[in-house]
């Protein structure tokens, strides 16, 4: 089977491999669309935390099950599936207690093992869902919009709050749409005006800033001097990250969805002046991904806006580089297989 390589960061390499074997815990997936996310291009560029090369990515997966053995699921040959990519151990403190998302010992596909751009792959049957209902590519990016529906849920959106969403790539748009549809007011703070016009028309945005034109008098502004109760940063910019601080009302919360790999600073000071919550958000769960296929299905989610670009499983190579120009007007891009 085909199967594309991340040799070294900066270079892909496509190679002939072996079918994979299915344990009997396992099913035998043929890959139909892979999603292409921020992960996926960091890692590219050799900025991802937690990676080593080489490395197959990939873990916005939609496929076909081939082979299934007895299931509590009842999944079966032919069905339609998204992959939950993050492998835990089920054993540990976290997973003891349910979120098995932050797992001790956590192994995410595409990053601390190999991930789904191939033309088969071997996963665990309880890492299935089916997507009944959804198209191939609806399914793929139903990972990426878990992690917006996580964050919100992590972070208790209440109804008719401020949330202030920095950063508008395909996490930030996610968490736009669950905090709109949980019924935060939400304002969209990005430094790419098309990007902020797309926040304002597809999740919808209720406000949208400009990083670049005093954020903080537009955010006081906005919210009558009193600051968002809620700020969440899905940009994984350090210098973003840290000025996110400066945004956030006296007693509310910061949530840090993005991941950087440097240090984060910010004044002590001004943290116990407003007695701040401070919070990280990882990945997904089990019930998030359900969330997130029902939304789809009832059609509160506008993928076809979502997905803006795409290209085959024997293109992708030529095409990846022009996903990382901001010029190409990328929100997601897809690969079929």
């Amino acid at each position: 089977m085909k199967t594309i390589y991340c040799e070294e960061p900066n270079r892909f390499e496509l190679k002939e491999t072996e079918m994979p074997r299915r344990t009997e815990r396992e099913a035998l997936v043929r890959i139909r669309r892979v999603g292409i996310c921020g992960t996926d291009l960091h890692a590219y560029r050799g900025n991802q935390p937690y990676f080593v090369y080489p490395r197959v990515l990939g873990h916005e997966l939609a496929g076909e099950i081939i082979e299934i053995g007895p299931n509590a699921d009842g999944l079966q040959p032919g069905d339609q599936v998204t992959v939950i990519p993050y492998l835990e151990c089920g054993e540990c403190i976290a997973c003891r207690s349910g979120r098995t998302n932050c797992c001790t010992q956590l192994s995410v596909l595409g990053v601390h093992q190999d991930g789904g751009m191939r033309e088969f792959i071997t996963v665990p049957a309880t890492h299935l869902l089916r997507a009944e209902g959804l198209t191939l590519d609806q399914t793929a990016i139903v990972e990426c919009l878990s992690i917006g529906a996580h964050a919100v849920r992590r972070a208790a959106v209440q109804p008719g709050e401020f949330a202030l969403v920095i950063g508008a790539g395909p996490i930030g748009l996610g968490v736009m749409k669950y905090a709109q549809l949980a019924g935060a007011k939400v304002i969209a703070l990005d430094i790419n005006e098309e990007r902020l016009a797309f926040c304002k028309s597809w999740a919808p945005a209720d406000y949208t800033v400009n990083a670049s034109h005093d954020p903080v008098g537009q955010i006081e502004s906005i919210t009558s001097g009193e600051f968002p109760t809620l700020v969440m940063d899905a940009t994984g910019n350090a210098r973003s990250m840290e000025n996110a601080f400066r945004y956030v009302s006296h007693g509310g919360r910061l949530v840090f969805v993005g991941l950087v790999k440097a240090d984060i600073s910010f004044s002590d000071p001004e943290f116990h002046k407003r007695e701040m919550t401070l919070l990280s958000s990882r990945n997904a769960t089990r019930a998030d991904f359900e969330q997130v296929i029902g939304s789809i299905r009832d059609g509160k989610v506008n993928t076809d806006a979502f997905i803006t670009h795409r290209a085959s499983f024997d293109e992708m190579i030529g095409t990846y580089e022009a996903w990382l120009k901001p010029e190409t007007g990328v929100i997601k891009a897809i690969v079929e297989v």
